[in-house]
């Protein structure tokens, strides 16, 4: 009886100065973290805008490897959302919203997690330091805690400061693998016949058969790639550098039809296994092709198709399907970026 009553009186003792020390804790909390990255603000922006990026370099989310994501229409800026959970542990998920999104000056995004019934606010603003140098500064507003959770304000700050130094340091090895990648793009010799080996290659796909008038056959396109690469993205978990450049394989003596059947489909590393019936396997092994490199209008590239066309017959080669790989995604009223091969035989 005399054990009991101690305890008691020790449990209602530490009671008594948690409530006292709780007076001395915010409800909730604002933190501010700067951090500079050496990329100029035109090309780090995006990079907080795109949900589907900002979940690939910022370690809350990239760290999970359980972690399942679906995004939201309009998938980018003022309007965009994504909702996450873990496939293992049923106390993490959440969604993520951009509340407001100023180009290159300013983003704001609400996290609603699991569990907690108020926000965090997190706001960022970001300075051109130089054409080279961008500061970031982020401010979060923790969520209202009640008065016996307000114990929780202690251990945000360092978490939040150390995730953002650690997200900050993922971002800056992103952009340098895409700044490399511009590099090596932009001495690119366009609209010049060149002689490639083209890899072997797996590419996990969709077979169409659409219209063949310009204007719905690149719309038709861009719907495939948003499916296709969504798929790869959200479905199969792959990371940017986990999978290659879109491709599209027609055979050439389509062009002239009404309608065109066509494969659209993304190079992975193996087979795997999936449930989506709409989704198949194209395997093509190592080969020598005619390549041009060609920027422009969607329908401008038939001229660079007929020039690898008429350099295949003048050699006296056979040649195989079409493979033309986006180097930039498609989208309407914007010039193609592309790489067009047509393999060749004796």
């Amino acid at each position: 009886m005399r054990w009991l009553k101690i305890t008691l009186f020790i449990t209602f003792l530490l009671a008594v100065l948690y409530s006292i020390s709780m007076y001395f804790v915010e409800e909730s909390k604002v933190l501010v973290v700067e951090k500079d990255i050496s990329y100029p603000i035109e090309k780090v922006f995006p990079q907080f805008e795109n949900l589907q990026n900002f979940s690939e370099w910022n370690v809350y989310f990239s760290e999970d490897k359980e972690l399942v994501y679906s995004f939201f229409s309009p998938y980018q800026g003022q309007g965009s959302s994504m909702a996450f959970y873990n496939k293992k542990e049923n106390d993490k998920s959440g969604e993520l919203f951009v509340r407001y999104a100023n180009p290159n000056k300013t983003i704001r995004y609400q996290l609603f997690l699991e569990n907690q019934e108020m926000p965090f606010l997190i706001d960022v603003k970001f300075k051109k330091v130089s054409n080279f140098i961008t500061k970031t500064i982020w401010t979060i507003h923790t969520p209202k805690q009640s008065f016996f959770k307000r114990s929780l304000n202690f251990f945000v700050e360092n978490f939040s400061e150390d995730n953002i130094n650690k997200s900050m340091q993922n971002l800056s090895t992103i952009m340098s693998r895409k700044i490399v990648k511009d590099q090596l793009m932009a001495n690119i010799k366009l609209d010049t016949i060149l002689v490639e080996k083209l890899p072997a290659q797996i590419l996990l796909g969709v077979s169409i058969n659409t219209n063949n008038k310009k204007d719905n056959y690149l719309k038709n396109i861009i719907m495939n790639h948003n499916k296709v690469t969504n798929f790869v993205k959200i479905d199969l978990g792959k990371k940017e550098d986990e999978y290659g450049l879109p491709v599209m394989i027609t055979e050439p003596s389509q062009f002239k039809n009404k309608e065109i059947s066509y494969f659209y489909g993304i190079p992975v590393a193996s087979k795997v296994g999936v449930s989506d019936n709409s989704f198949s396997f194209r395997t093509f092994n190592e080969t020598q092709a005619l390549v041009i490199y060609y920027k422009g209008s969607f329908e401008g590239r038939m001229r660079p198709i007929q020039m690898l066309m008429q350099k295949a017959k003048k050699d006296t080669m056979r040649n195989g399907d079409l493979i033309e790989s986006f180097i930039q995604e498609p989208q309407e009223n914007k010039d193609c970026f592309m790489k067009i091969a047509l393999p060749i035989y004796r």
